[in-house]
C-alpha cells in the first residue's frame, strides 16, 4: 500500500510553503497531490502574461458563482489556480500583508496568530529588495521586488493627484502604516513571476523525501475511528489510495478545502445526508463565512501616451518583446498594477477600508478567451481600480452533488449589506476626486466608464452593481477559532473533532485581510508548518 508521513492536498500558495518546510529536516516523507499540472508555461512565467490565464482551463478552475442579486443577477467569474503554485501562478503578483489591526483581530480569535507572531514570520520568509528594517525581512526564500524602476510616468502623476486629494504618499504599504498612495511591491524576480512554486516548491522538489503528484484530484479524505488516515484520489483514469502515517493537510484554498471536507463527511449534516454522504462530523461552519473583496475600474481616455499605445500595435508588441527578451525590462516585466493605495471612506474609521489599483492602460474592449491585458484598447487609456477591504457581506460554499469533479455551489452575496453599499458609494466618489486633481486632470481627455452622465447616488450604485466583481480574494470558509461551534479548525489549524487532519490555507483565515490575499496565504503555510512540526516532536 502507498504510504507517506504527511499528505498535502494542493500545491498552492500555502501548500508549496508546507512542502518546503516539512521536508527541510529530512526526517519526514511528504507527498503533495495537485489537481493541476506544471507551472512551466510561458504565460505563467511572463509577469504581464496572466491575462492569457484568466480563462484557460489548463491552469484555472474557472469557477462561477450562483446568480448574485448584489451584482444584478450576474454569475461572477472566479479564476483560481489549478497548477503548481495555485493562484500565485496566475495572480497579479501584488505583495500586501494587510493591516496590523487585521492580525490583532486574528490573535483575539486564535491565540498565537497576533501581529507580533505574524510579523516575525513575514520577516523570516521574505527577501525584500528594499532591504531589512523592523517591518521588512531579507534572506528568506521569497524574493519581493520593491518595484521602483521602469514605472510608467503616469504613476507619479497618480501619486501626486492622490496627495492633492488628501491621501498622502506612503513608501511602504507593508511598513509602519498602510494608509496612503504609492507603489506596490511585487512577487517578481529577475523579470519572472516569483510564485510560491518557484520560491518554495521547486527548491524542495530536489529533496528525496518530497514527492509531487500532478493531475491528481483528491476525491475524499479517508477517516477511520475519528482520525484521518489517508486520501482517495484520481490520476490517469485510475482511483488510488494514499495512506498518511502522520497527518493529512488540506491546502486547496477557500473553495476546494471546504468542498473536500464536505465530500469526506465533514460539514453541514443535513446537506451531506441529503446527498447520501455519511456524516463524520456535523459542522455547519464548513463552507460558511465566505468573505471576498469586490471591486471595479473607473476608466479614462488620456491626452498622453499610456501602455495602450505601446502594447496595442504589432510593432509595439515587437518592441516590448525585445525589451523583455534582451534586457528583462519594459511593460511585460511587470504587473498591470504599478501603484495603488489604501484609504478610509470616513474619518472616524480606525483603519483603511478601501484599496486602490492604478493602471496606466485600459481594457474595455473584450477579447475572446482572455483578459485583454496584452492587447489593450486602441486609444490612450488609464484606469483606477477600487475594492473594499472589509466587506460585511458573507456567502457560502456548498456541495452541488457528491461527485468530486462537479464544482460546488458558490454563493457570494456581494453587496448584500447596506454598509458595503454605502462604503462603495463613498469610495467611487473619492476615485473621481483623485482624477479631478490638477496632477491628473490636465492629462485626462474624458471619463469612459462609467461616464460623466452617471452622477446621482442611485446611478453610481446601479453602476457598481452592474460592473463590480470579485478581486479574487475568497477566504474564511474553514475559519479558525477556539470555539468548535463557531469555527472549523482550532488555532493549531486542526479540524475540530477529527484527528490528524488540518486545513492550512486562506480558508482558515479568521477574518478577511485588508489587501491582496497571497501574502497571508503564504504566511498560513509558513506558520502552519511550524505548528505541524511542533506536534511531531
Amino acid at each position: 500500500m502507498d504510504e507517506t508521513d504527511y499528505i498535502i492536498v494542493g500545491a498552492g500558495s500555502a501548500g508549496c510553503v508546507l512542502a518546503d518546510r516539512l521536508t527541510a529536516s529530512g526526517r519526514h516523507r511528504v507527498t503533495v497531490l495537485e489537481a493541476g499540472g506544471t507551472d512551466r508555461r510561458f504565460y505563467v512565467q511572463l509577469p504581464l502574461g496572466y491575462g492569457k490565464l484568466f480563462y484557460d482551463p489548463a491552469v484555472n478552475w474557472l469557477y462561477k458563482t450562483e446568480p448574485d442579486p448584489g451584482l444584478n443577477g450576474a454569475q461572477d467569474h472566479w479564476p483560481r489556480g489549478r497548477i503548481l503554485g495555485g493562484s500565485s501562478s496566475i495572480n497579479a503578483m501584488v505583495w500586501i500583508r494587510g493591516h496590523r489591526a487585521d492580525y490583532e483581530d486574528w490573535g483575539r480569535a486564535a491565540p498565537g496568530w497576533g501581529w507580533d507572531e505574524c510579523l516575525a514570520a513575514y520577516r523570516a520568509l521574505e527577501d525584500n529588495e528594499a532591504g531589512a528594517d523592523e517591518f521588512r525581512g531579507t534572506g528568506g526564500p521569497l524574493f519581493i521586488s520593491a518595484n521602483r524602476t521602469g514605472l510608467h510616468p503616469l504613476v507619479a502623476s497618480y501619486v501626486a493627484a492622490c496627495g492633492e486629494a488628501g491621501l498622502a504618499e506612503n513608501p511602504d504599504f507593508n511598513g509602519a502604516r498602510q494608509e496612503g498612495a504609492g507603489i506596490y511591491q511585487m512577487t517578481i524576480k529577475a523579470a519572472r513571476r516569483n510564485s510560491a512554486a518557484r520560491a518554495f516548491l521547486r527548491p524542495a522538489m530536489k529533496r528525496q523525501n518530497l514527492r509531487v503528484l500532478t493531475r491528481a484530484l483528491v476525491t475524499r479524505v479517508l477517516i477511520e475511528g475519528g482520525r484521518a488516515v489517508g486520501v482517495e484520489y484520481r490520476q490517469g483514469g485510475a482511483t488510488r489510495v494514499l495512506r498518511a502515517r502522520a497527518e493529512v493537510i488540506l491546502a486547496g484554498g477557500a473553495i476546494n478545502s471546504p468542498q473536500l471536507l464536505q465530500l469526506s463527511g465533514i460539514g453541514p449534516g443535513a446537506l451531506l445526508q441529503g446527498l447520501g454522504i455519511p456524516v463524520v462530523r456535523d459542522n455547519p461552519n464548513v463552507g460558511d463565512h465566505l468573505s471576498d473583496h469586490q471591486g471595479l475600474n473607473y476608466t479614462w481616455s488620456m491626452k498622453v501616451p499610456t501602455y495602450n499605445d505601446e502594447l496595442r500595435p504589432w510593432w509595439g508588441k515587437l518592441r516590448a518583446g525585445l525589451q523583455y527578451v534582451l534586457g528583462g525590462g519594459g511593460p511585460l516585466s511587470k504587473s498591470i498594477n504599478h501603484g495603488g493605495g489604501f484609504f478610509r471612506t470616513r474619518p472616524d474609521l480606525d483603519r483603511p477600508n478601501m484599496q486602490l489599483y492604478f493602471q496606466a492602460f485600459s481594457t474595455l474592449i473584450p477579447r475572446g478567451g482572455e483578459r485583454p491585458i496584452l492587447t489593450p484598447d486602441p486609444w490612450s487609456g488609464m484606469s483606477i481600480g477600487l475594492s473594499n477591504c472589509r466587506p460585511t457581506s458573507r456567502g457560502h460554499i456548498r456541495l452541488r452533488s457528491p461527485r468530486p469533479e462537479e464544482h460546488p455551489v458558490i454563493t457570494a452575496n456581494a453587496y448584500s449589506t447596506n454598509t458595503d453599499v454605502e462604503e462603495m458609494l463613498a469610495a467611487v466618489k473619492f476615485v473621481r476626486r483623485i482624477a479631478a486633481q490638477p496632477a491628473l486632470a490636465a492629462l485626462i481627455k474624458e471619463e469612459l466608464r462609467p461616464g460623466p452622465e452617471v452622477v446621482t447616488d442611485e446611478e453610481l450604485i446601479a453602476d457598481f452593481r452592474a460592473r463590480s466583481g470579485t478581486v479574487y480574494h475568497p477566504s474564511c470558509t474553514c475559519r479558525m477559532g477556539q470555539d468548535p461551534e463557531a469555527s472549523v479548525v482550532d488555532p493549531g489549524l486542526r479540524v475540530h473533532g477529527v484527528g490528524a487532519l488540518r486545513v492550512i490555507d486562506a480558508s482558515a483565515f479568521p477574518n478577511i485581510i485588508a489587501g491582496n490575499t497571497n501574502a497571508p496565504s503564504i504566511l498560513m503555510g509558513w506558520m502552519g508548518a511550524e505548528k505541524v512540526l511542533a506536534d511531531a516532536r
